[in-house]
C-alpha cells in the first residue's frame, strides 16, 4: 500500500503543487480586506484547497494517460508509472474521474458560480494534455491552465476578479510557460521524431532559451503591475524574484541541459514561495490587526 501510494504521488508530481498553491494564497491575501473573517471563510479556504488538489491530480493523471504511448517510447520517461506497469491505465482512469467528481461537487459547494465555471476549468486544464499534438504554444496553454489559480480563488471568495488578480494570473501564466519551455529542451529531439510540437522542437534550443527569458520578463512585469499599492518590502521581494529568474537562466545558458532539473524544480519552487511570503509580510505590516 505504501509503495502504491508513493507511485501515485510520484506520478502526479504532488510536490509540484508548490508552484501554484502560493499564488492562490496571494489571491486570498489580495481580497482579504473585502471578505468577512469567520468560520465560513475558513471552510471556504479548505474547499479551495480541495479544488486545487483534486483538479491538479486529475490533470496530471489524465496527462499520463494521454501520453502513455509517447512516454513508453521516450528513454527519459519510459519508467514513468503507467508505461512501467506500476499503475494500470484502468486505475488512472478511475483516479481521474474520482478527482473530477470531487472537484465539481466542491466547486458547487463554494457557490453556484464556481460550480458553473468548473467545466471550463476542467476543459482548459485537461485540454493541455493534447495541446502538444497540434501547437508549439502548448507551454502557454499549460501556463493558462495553472494561471487560473489566483482568479479561481478570488471568484470563490468574492464572486469577482479584481484587475490586480488578473495581473497575478497573467504573471503566473508566463512564469509557468517560461520554465516549461526550458524543461522541454530535454525532449526536443524526441519531440521532432514523434512529431510532437514544442518551441525547442520547432525553433531550436537557442531560440527557446530567448523565448523562455522573454516569457519570464513578461512574468516579472505582470508581478510589478499586480504589486501596485504594496509596500517597499514587497518591491524588495520582487527584486529577489528577478535575481532568481536571472539565476535560473544563467544555470542553463548555452543549452546546459544537465542543470535544467535544478533550475526547474528548486529555483521555481523558491520563486513562488518567496512571492507569497513577501506579500504575506507586506500584508501583515500594512494590516497589523
Amino acid at each position: 500500500m505504501v509503495t502504491g501510494l508513493a507511485d501515485f504521488l510520484r506520478m502526479i508530481k504532488f510536490s509540484h503543487t508548490i508552484f501554484a498553491l502560493p499564488f492562490a494564497g496571494i489571491a486570498i491575501l489580495v481580497v482579504w480586506p473585502e471578505i468577512t473573517v469567520g468560520p465560513q471563510l475558513y471552510l471556504d479556504l479548505f474547499k479551495i484547497f480541495i479544488c486545487m488538489v483534486t483538479l491538479r491530480t486529475a490533470a496530471m493523471t489524465f496527462n499520463r494517460l494521454a501520453d502513455q504511448k509517447y512516454d513508453a517510447q521516450n528513454p527519459r520517461t519510459a519508467m514513468r508509472e503507467i508505461p512501467s506497469g506500476k499503475i494500470t491505465p484502468r486505475m488512472a482512469v478511475f483516479i481521474t474521474l474520482f478527482m473530477l467528481i470531487i472537484f465539481v461537487l466542491t466547486a458547487f459547494a463554494l457557490s453556484n458560480l464556481c460550480g458553473m465555471l468548473s467545466p471550463l476549468a476542467i476543459t482548459i486544464t485537461l485540454g493541455y494534455s493534447y495541446a502538444k499534438r497540434f501547437t508549439f504554444l502548448c507551454h502557454f496553454w499549460l501556463g493558462l491552465a495553472i494561471g487560473q489559480a489566483p482568479a479561481a480563488a478570488a471568484i470563490a471568495l468574492t464572486q469577482a476578479v479584481p484587475l490586480s488578480i488578473l495581473f497575478w494570473s497573467a504573471g503566473l501564466m508566463f512564469y509557468i510557460a517560461g520554465f516549461d519551455i526550458l524543461y522541454s529542451l530535454m525532449d526536443q529531439e524526441f519531440d521532432r521524431r514523434a512529431r510532437l510540437h514544442s518551441i525547442p522542437a520547432r525553433f531550436g534550443a537557442r531560440a527557446a532559451l530567448y523565448l523562455a527569458r522573454f516569457s519570464h520578463l513578461l512574468s516579472l512585469t505582470f508581478f510589478l503591475l499586480a504589486a501596485q499599492g504594496s509596500g517597499l518590502l514587497f518591491y524588495v521581494v520582487l527584486g529577489i524574484v528577478g535575481i532568481l529568474f536571472f539565476t535560473e537562466h544563467y544555470l542553463v545558458r548555452g543549452n546546459n541541459l544537465d542543470r535544467i532539473p535544478l533550475a526547474f524544480f528548486h529555483i521555481n519552487a523558491i520563486i513562488s514561495t518567496v512571492l507569497f511570503t513577501g506579500l504575506l509580510l507586506d500584508f501583515y505590516f500594512r494590516y497589523p490587526t
